[in-house]
């Protein structure tokens, strides 16, 4: 561990003292939570498909649902359908 690193690259500076034993993996999540705002969590969990949009119970929903005109989002390249 540098200070190198740390100005070079500090979230791998970070993930370095997780994996060496220096931090506890729950202290530096909270940590960075804390540190961020509401919207910039939403966003990363968003960003990594853990908001609630993307729970199974979302997934259910769409799967039953069939395709029609009608409830087509267009501006959605996977709900296009070519004739």
């Amino acid at each position: 561990m540098d200070k190198e690193q740390f100005e070079r690259d500090p979230r791998d500076y970070a993930l370095d003292m997780v994996n060496e034993g220096m931090v506890d993996p729950m202290l530096l999540l909270q940590a960075a939570l804390n540190w961020m705002s509401h919207d910039e969590v939403r966003e990363m969990l968003d960003a990594n498909e853990l908001s609630p949009r993307f729970s199974e119970e979302d997934e259910d929903e769409d799967e039953d649902e069939e395709w029609t005109p009608d409830n087509a989002d267009f501006n959605d390249p996977g709900s296009r359908h070519h004739y």
